[in-house]
């Protein structure tokens, strides 16, 4: 488990125009090629595997009583059309099984939370997978040979066709600062109907569960004269995505993490549902970039117990992929169905 010593508290004194809000950056469950260390990028996709959809789960139990403002995705098929599927295949009279098919990331999160049950996903084309190009669909193993051809290593190494780190990092720092934007925006409006101060109560229920372990602080370390949060953001993506996004907090935000984690740790993969927290401060017309602090990075204590299942969880694994592209069969017959009757 990979946690910053950091608390919530932030940067200085409650200023007029100090914004604040978390964002809480989770990867996805897992796939049969995740296990299978494929390379899945863009375009190669699937729905989660057993382990995945328990994955799934854990971390929305573990994220149950935490109030989420805002809840993005990437809008890649494993993190977007499965979510999408599930209300037009119910629709078609499909049935799921209620105990295996969480489907998606995003919704085993929110069908766990007690407070966000209804909240709106919003899906970015910002938040997909960094681009593998002609490694897609191929082992991990060979991207390393094909690196070590060019006399390069990975992650470094662009694939012919893929996206380079560079590349993604961008669209990571664009999602970012729309989200900054949006959140700058939004309480500005709030604020025109209300001038009373944002409340603690979106601080406390994230202080009740973050920071832990034995590298971060055992007591929520608040500062009264810091203002409330503003707004709480979930974002769910994807490993080397999250990875590029930690490298732009941490190369061009000069984000403060902790001490005790080895440069190593801050630029490895997640593992499948992951989370990073981090709370953003910055201030209301101002130019200067935003401070970000770490509170936790990739955390993964509610995964105790989740675990791959060898040959049984192999067999109910196909046993549902058959089931889902039945599924997605009948609804997307429904689908073009409906829409030559729209068209006549």
């Amino acid at each position: 488990m990979r946690e910053a010593g950091a608390a919530f508290a932030l940067l200085g004194p409650s200023a007029g125009g100090m914004r604040r809000f978390a964002l809480t950056v989770v990867r996805h469950g897992e796939t049969r090629l995740n296990k299978e260390k494929i390379l899945q990028g863009q375009g190669i996709d699937e729905p989660l595997s057993e382990t995945g959809f328990k994955q799934a789960a854990a971390a929305g139990v573990f994220l149950n009583n935490v109030t989420f403002t805002h809840v993005f995705s990437s809008d890649l098929t494993r993190a977007k059309q499965v979510y999408k599927l599930w209300g037009l295949m119910a629709s078609s009279g499909f049935h799921f099984p209620s105990e295996d098919f969480c489907v998606h990331t995003v919704h085993g999160i929110l069908e766990k939370n007690k407070l966000c049950k209804d909240i709106t996903v919003k899906y970015d084309s910002r938040l997909r997978e960094r681009k593998y190009g002609v490694a897609e669909g191929r082992p991990l193993s060979e991207l390393r040979a094909m690196a070590k051809a060019a006399g390069q290593e990975c992650p470094v190494f662009t694939p012919p066709g893929g996206e380079t780190l560079d590349q993604v990092k961008m669209r990571g720092k664009d999602f970012f600062e729309f989200l900054c934007q949006l959140i700058l925006e939004e309480a500005g409006q709030s604020e025109q109907f209300s001038q009373e101060a944002p409340s603690n109560c979106l601080e406390s229920s994230l202080a009740e569960i973050f920071p832990l372990g034995k590298n971060c602080a055992s007591k929520f370390n608040s500062d009264s004269s810091d203002p409330g949060l503003v707004a709480s953001v979930l974002v769910v993506s994807h490993g080397a995505y999250m990875r590029s996004l930690l490298d732009y907090f941490l190369t061009d935000l000069k984000c403060s993490f902790p001490a005790t984690l080895s440069r190593s740790e801050l630029t490895s993969v997640s593992p499948n549902t992951g989370m990073s927290v981090f709370i953003v401060n910055f201030e209301k017309g101002g130019e200067v970039k935003p401070t970000t602090q770490c509170v936790c990075v990739h955390l993964q204590g509610h995964l105790t117990g989740v675990q791959d299942h060898g040959p049984q969880c192999i067999q109910r694994h196909r046993c549902l992929c058959q089931y889902w592209s039945r599924a997605c069969g009948q609804a997307q017959r429904k689908f073009t169905a409906d829409k030559k009757l729209e068209s006549n």
